[in-house]
């Protein structure tokens, strides 16, 4: 155990982070978290899985078939661990396996416009908050943050 009670992670892999929700571009934790500390934001997305609304936020949950829509933030140089520990924390996420998560960080395979491939790192819904959205959730239509109830929440003040 670390001081501040997480398990340590050996070998974290320094992969782009794909997101789908409040740290897309134009969202309110992109401009919190992610504005100048990236080297690259590009579309992308994520197969495999779903996306339901938090309220007030979106969760990724596993599902075969289904495909979420979202970007790939790469780290600016020398960033990567700073950046990677505060998503941690904005995603309440302890360490694998620790019962407090609420969201999973883990690698999966996410595809750019023209088809490749790209391992990332994605927070998924904890294992207890996935089985309660399957059970009761409410699915955001085409796996895309910016089509939920509401519409696209922008920071600046255009239309």
């Amino acid at each position: 155990m670390t001081p501040v009670g997480r398990p340590q992670e050996t070998a974290i892999a320094a992969l782009p982070f794909f997101v789908y929700g409040t740290l897309r571009p134009g969202e309110v934790n992109h401009e919190l978290f992610l504005r100048g500390r990236t080297a690259s934001e590009e579309p992308a997305t994520l197969p495999d899985a779903v996306l339901y609304d938090g309220p007030g936020y979106p969760y990724a949950v596993h599902r075969p078939g289904a495909t979420i829509v979202g970007e790939l933030i790469t780290a600016a140089p020398g960033g990567y661990r700073a950046l990677l520990a505060a998503l941690d924390r904005l995603e309440e996420y302890e360490g694998p396996g620790r019962p407090g998560n609420v969201y999973d960080r883990i690698v999966r395979e996410a595809l750019r416009p023209d088809g490749t491939s790209v391992r990332a790192w994605v927070y998924l819904a904890s294992p207890l908050i996935a089985g309660d959205l399957r059970a009761r959730g409410t699915e955001i239509p085409g796996g895309d943050w910016f089509n939920r109830s509401g519409g696209r929440r922008h920071l600046d003040n255009t239309p």
